[in-house]
C-alpha cells in the first residue's frame, strides 16, 4: 500500500490530478474507446486487451508501485466542475542522484482537446516536479508533425533540444521524435551578467 508521504493529489485551476483507481475503469475505457481515432496516430499500438478491466487493473497496480517506489507519477485528470475524466499525464522515468530528472507523457480525450486542460495539467505537474520532488529537468518528446503538442510544450516552458531518431514505436512504426526539456533553473541563452 502507498504510504502517506507517497500519496499524490495535485489541484489546478479547473482540474484535480490523482493516480488511477479501480473505480475509474468505466470512465477510462469509455473515454479511450470514444477517442480511439483521435489517439491512435500518436500512441504506441494498443494491445488487443487494451480496454479490458484486467489491463486496467494492471495499470492501476503499476501506478501504485511506481508512486511508492518514486519511479513514476501516473495521474488521471478530472475536471473539477463535474468530475469528468478528461485525460492523463505521467511523469515517468524519474531519476535521482546527479540526474534529478523525469519524462512527461500525456493524452487527452477527444471531447476535451484544445480547451486548455492539458496545458493546465502540464504546468501543475512541472511545478510539483520542481517544488515538491526537487527535480531539475523534465523532458518530453513528440512526433515532428504533432504541431499541437509541440506548441503546447513550448507554451508550458519546454524548449526544443533536437531530434531523436527512431525514438519510439508509434502506431506500429519506429518514429523520430522532437525532444524538449523544461529546466528548473534555465540558463540557456543567458550570459553571466543576465
Amino acid at each position: 500500500m502507498l504510504s502517506a508521504k507517497r500519496k499524490v493529489r495535485i489541484e489546478a485551476e479547473r482540474l484535480t490530478l490523482r493516480p488511477p483507481m479501480h473505480s475509474d475503469f468505466r470512465a477510462w475505457s469509455t473515454l479511450r474507446a470514444e477517442s480511439r481515432d483521435f489517439l491512435v496516430p500518436w500512441e504506441p499500438t494498443w494491445a488487443s486487451d487494451h480496454l479490458t478491466r484486467k489491463a486496467f487493473t494492471n495499470r492501476v497496480y503499476w501506478a501504485q508501485r511506481s508512486i511508492a517506489n518514486g519511479t513514476a507519477m501516473p495521474l488521471f485528470m478530472f475536471r473539477r466542475s463535474d468530475e469528468a475524466l478528461v485525460g492523463a499525464i505521467t511523469l515517468d522515468h524519474i531519476k535521482r542522484g546527479p540526474a534529478q530528472s523525469g519524462i512527461t507523457g500525456y493524452w487527452i480525450g477527444a471531447p476535451y482537446a484544445r480547451q486548455g486542460f492539458m496545458r493546465e495539467a502540464i504546468k501543475a505537474v512541472v511545478h510539483h516536479a520542481f517544488s515538491v520532488l526537487d527535480l531539475s529537468r523534465i523532458e518530453a518528446g513528440c512526433l515532428p508533425e504533432n504541431t499541437a503538442s509541440r506548441r503546447l510544450l513550448e507554451q508550458c516552458g519546454y524548449k526544443y533540444e533536437g531530434v531523436a531518431q527512431s525514438y519510439l514505436q508509434i502506431n506500429g512504426r519506429w518514429r523520430n521524435h522532437v525532444l524538449y526539456a523544461n529546466l528548473r533553473h534555465d540558463r540557456r541563452g543567458k550570459t553571466d551578467v543576465g
